[in-house]
């Protein structure tokens, strides 16, 4: 075979090998990769790479084995863990579809996962990292600690109610913002959700000691146990509290047993490659933007209607029926904004190779290749939420997250009314996300939600709530 590859610096289209590529198909009796393929520039091989993604998706919805089986070994060759952003995505999305194929044999999956150790201070720590590494979580925390702070204003009992605890420093944060209120501290009870008991335990103990030391009159009250599972009579309110609820990253994962029953779905993909390779790409986001699959795109509406119309959720439903009938004074919710819920497996894919290019994206940005850090946010946390949004279905898929716009219909429809973030709180935000020194993150604010953007990707959006009865 001639070499077809020019020297870095001296690419052009015609000698490409990529001008082939729409044109190549990948024929079941394919024994080994096309030795062109190592020889590939970022830009290239990032271009292959999402055609053997998009390809391989295809098959394995059409149930066509042994075509995504071909698929997956092309793209063994390109990706890698430890590679350019798209290496390192196309890596957890080819774990992730394997993962999906294996499922059809019960035996085999659960023989190959059988010694995987998955530690709960494995996933407490990707977090934590993920936490320091980008401000996504930070400006949620930030926010919903100033919305807090602000509504509390002259209550002399307080009680938070954190749907996920499991980081002390957003109520290390509060504690020390709230002894040094000009009225003076009010009683403080935070009840904490989570279903890991030594969890609980760890956060009551730096809370207690925070507010021991600050001499804020404090009480933590631990509830184990999964949020689907909560009895909301443990939360035990008292009459008299102020209440406030935090929900980061957490109401999502309540949509999965309302969930329509999955559907295959293949399309036909042609590739302008020629076009495409003319222009410099700076991101993998503009990669997955440069038309790749010839007139198909995520499906926003995908969760299985539009937004006006949304699916019944029995579970989604009563919960937030039960949190309305506590009476909050506010309720913040973060959430992804990415719809990773659709019934179709290629939606779903599309939707999250944007979502996760962006994320990856950042951190090729930002933090360095070889950071070991790095590596375990893109493993540990990316990868397994990635593997649950592909390879998983029914009660098993937790990762359903959806659009700002959607969680606006269920909370109003819950008997909501949207709070609007005050000028301080948003200034907070944006001096947080100066202190970054990157101008990828962006901050928006949309119907009185705040959008945290990388680019001019939305990422996390962010949204205040109350009862009515507040008006």
């Amino acid at each position: 075979m001639t070499r077809m590859v020019q020297d870095e610096g001296s690419s052009s289209v015609t000698s490409s090998p990529l001008q082939f590529f729409s044109l190549m198909s990948l024929p079941p009796n394919l024994g080994s990769p096309y030795p062109w393929l190592k020889e590939l520039k970022s830009e290239e091989r990032g271009l292959c790479l999402i055609h053997f993604l998009l390809s391989c998706t295809n098959h394995v919805a059409a149930g066509n084995l042994e075509h995504a089986n071909i698929a997956l070994e092309q793209i063994s060759h390109l990706a890698s863990p430890d590679g350019d952003t798209m290496q390192r995505i196309a890596a957890y999305f080819t774990e992730a579809l394997a993962d999906r194929i294996l499922k059809a044999w019960p035996g085999l999956h659960k023989a190959l996962n059988s010694t995987r150790i998955s530690s709960i201070s494995e996933g407490i720590l990707a977090r934590k990292l993920f936490f320091e590494l980008c401000p996504f979580l930070k400006l949620a925390i930030v926010t919903t600690n100033q919305a807090i702070i602000e509504s509390m204003e002259g209550e002399k009992m307080v009680h938070i109610i954190d749907l996920h605890c499991v980081e002390p420093a957003q109520w290390i944060a509060l504690i020390q913002s709230l002894s040094a209120r000009p009225e003076g501290p009010p009683h403080l009870r935070i009840t904490g959700i989570h279903e890991h008991k030594e969890v609980l335990e760890q956060t009551a103990l730096r809370l207690t000691e925070e507010a021991e030391k600050l001499d804020l009159p404090f009480q933590f009250n631990p509830i184990v146990s999964k949020l689907e599972n909560l009895d909301v009579e443990s939360l035990r309110v008292k009459t008299g509290e102020a209440l406030a609820i935090s929900s980061l990253l957490q109401l999502h994962c309540l949509l999965p047993s309302e969930a329509l029953a999955p559907a295959s779905k293949s399309i036909s993909i042609a590739h302008p490659l020629q076009r495409v390779l003319q222009m410099r790409q700076n991101t993998i986001g503009e990669l997955l933007d440069k038309d790749l699959v010839n007139g198909y795109s995520p499906n926003t509406d995908s969760a299985s209607s539009s937004p006006l119309s949304l699916p019944a959720s029995a579970k989604m439903e009563g919960f937030l029926a039960a949190l309305w009938g506590l009476s909050p004074k506010l309720m913040v919710v973060a959430e992804q904004e990415s719809n990773h819920n659709g019934s179709t497996l290629m939606d779903r894919l599309l939707e999250s190779l944007y979502f996760y290019a962006s994320l990856f994206d950042c951190l090729e940005s930002t933090v360095s290749r070889a950071s070991v850090e790095r590596m375990k946010v893109e493993k540990m946390l990316f990868g397994e939420e990635i593997k649950n949004i592909i390879a998983c279905e029914g009660a098993e898929r937790k990762e359903r997250h959806e659009k700002l716009e959607r969680w606006i219909k269920r909370l109003h429809s819950a008997g909501f009314r949207r709070v609007s973030f005050s000028y301080y709180g948003q200034l907070q935000a944006r001096r947080l996300l100066q202190s970054y020194g990157c101008d990828g993150y962006k901050i928006k604010e949309e119907n009185g939600c705040l959008v945290i953007c990388w680019q001019d990707r939305a990422l996390f959006s962010v949204s205040a709530w109350k009862c009515r009865r507040y008006d």
